[in-house]
Order: structure tokens, then C-alpha cells, then sequence
């Protein structure tokens, strides 16, 4: 496998956390199931074979993609192709901080995949063109790059609200609420409500839950031995039962049958 990660420069790394370049991947398993981490992403394909989206349950194809694509938050599981035979550029942008590129907001786009052209504000097709042309991975991370600042470097502006709050949750999804944030930066919760459906997609309850899905999830990488409660009161939530009612809207597993099925990838389950 080849392989780039790339992080940009200020101030392009105010807004996307990295850019990966990969191609030569090889797995046995033809598809896996992406559960909900709080990112959005866009990604670049370099080849012209369409890659497809699959129903949960029955595994049939429903959308084509084709050379480029822009995935919002999810608030559910997707079933894609798994990465054998591809060559893509994937940018993940920091949570919270793809609006700037978009021509609406960010709930438009939740639990969706759509055609890139269709809702950025620049010519994506032209600068993938222009990226088949680089000779090297790093040649073609970097190329993307200088091209977005090209474009937006006028609307790179950060939030600061919605860079505190987002961050806050991330930090801590186990000890905040939304009355909490409000108090805290004197916003009135409508308010904030509206602003996180810009920003982010959703309304912060359902960021806070996604986050604390994922710190779950991440816990489960490093735990030695499994306690379900105990993992449950450290994630921050109420019980066991709810717990695992969560676990399974986000991953469509329960935390069991979760862990008989992850692969080696993070928030990445094999469908064979």
C-alpha cells in the first residue's frame, strides 16, 4: 500500500485535519460498514470507476459515486466499498468547520453523500483534473491544498462559539449538556441550536451522543478487560440499557456483537 498523510499549512489547517493520499490497498473483504465519528469528508477518486453505497440490510448498491464526492455527518452507519483497487484522496475536516466550503449549511448534507460539485463553492472536478497531473502523493496532497486556499481563502474564518463549544464536547461528552454551553457563553439554546445545524449538522444533543458513541468506541481499542458498566459510566451515560441503545443506532451493532465483528480500522467494520 502507498500512503501520504498530509496536514496543511495555516491557515487550511484551521478547517481540515489532515488530507490522505492512498492507493494499493488490499483487503479480502469486499465492503465495510463506516460508523458515525462526528467528521465530515470529501474525497477525491483518481480513478474513473464509480464506487457505490449499499443498503445496511440487503447490501444492495443505491447511489453511484463518480470522481468526486462530499459525505456529511452521519447519524447512522453506511456501507461502502471497502478500499482494495482505489486510488483516493481523503480530506477529513475538523469537526464542525466544513461550512466555509459549502454553498448551505451543514444539515442540508447529514446522512448524505453527494456529488462535490453540487454543494462546494469552487470548480472541485478542475482541481482533481489538475491533481492527476502531479507526480507524487505528496505532489498531489499539496497541490489540493494550495488550490482551497486559492479559493477560500476569504471565507476561512472560524466560528469562535461553535470552535469553543465543539471543542468542549470533544474534551469532555461525558460531563456537558447543552443548559451547561449555554450558560457558559451567555447564548440562548434556540440560538445555539441554530448554529450547530450550520456548523455541525446536527443539534447538540445528537453531537454530544455521537462523541460519547466514539469515546466508547475508542475506549473499547485500549480496554484490557470489559466492564459494560463501568465503560458506560465513563462515557457519561445514564445506564447500561441506555448504553447500548445508543451503541446500536450508531454502529447497528450491539457493543457485544460490536466486538466480534470491528476490523483493525477504527469506526471501520469488514462486511465479507
Amino acid at each position: 500500500m502507498t500512503q501520504k498523510f498530509h496536514i496543511p499549512s495555516y491557515p487550511l489547517n484551521q478547517f481540515i485535519e489532515y488530507i490522505f493520499y492512498y492507493t494499493d490497498y488490499d483487503v479480502e473483504y469486499r465492503m465495510e460498514k463506516f460508523i458515525p465519528d462526528g467528521s465530515t469528508y470529501m474525497i477525491i477518486d483518481l480513478t474513473d470507476e464509480p464506487k457505490y453505497v449499499y443498503h445496511n440490510e440487503t447490501l444492495a448498491p443505491i447511489m453511484a459515486c463518480k470522481k468526486a464526492w462530499f459525505s456529511g455527518l452521519r447519524t447512522e452507519p453506511i456501507t461502502i466499498p471497502s478500499s482494495s483497487g482505489c486510488e483516493m484522496i481523503v480530506i477529513n475536516f475538523h469537526k464542525g468547520k466544513a461550512l466555509p466550503f459549502l454553498k448551505n449549511p451543514m444539515s442540508e448534507v447529514t446522512n448524505h453523500v453527494v456529488d462535490a460539485e453540487q454543494v462546494l463553492n469552487v470548480d472541485i472536478l478542475a482541481i482533481r483534473d489538475a491533481v492527476l497531473e502531479q507526480p507524487s502523493p505528496a505532489g498531489k496532497c499539496q497541490f489540493i491544498e494550495n488550490a482551497l486556499v486559492r479559493h477560500y481563502y476569504k471565507q476561512l474564518l472560524v466560528n469562535p462559539f461553535v470552535d469553543y463549544a465543539v471543542s468542549r464536547i470533544i474534551e469532555s461528552p461525558q460531563k456537558l449538556s447543552l443548559k451547561m454551553i449555554s450558560e457558559k457563553v451567555g447564548y440562548s439554546q434556540k440560538h445555539i441550536i441554530k448554529l450547530f445545524k450550520d456548523h455541525v449538522g446536527v443539534v447538540p444533543k445528537e453531537f454530544l451522543k455521537i462523541i460519547r458513541f466514539q469515546k466508547a468506541v475508542n475506549d473499547l481499542e485500549i480496554v484490557q478487560q470489559i466492564s459494560w458498566a463501568s465503560l458506560a459510566a465513563d462515557c457519561g451515560y445514564y445506564d447500561q440499557s441506555h448504553f447500548i441503545s445508543d451503541f446500536k443506532v450508531f454502529s447497528g451493532f450491539t457493543p457485544t456483537e460490536y466486538m466480534k465483528s470491528k476490523g483493525d480500522d477504527l469506526n471501520y467494520i469488514p462486511v465479507h
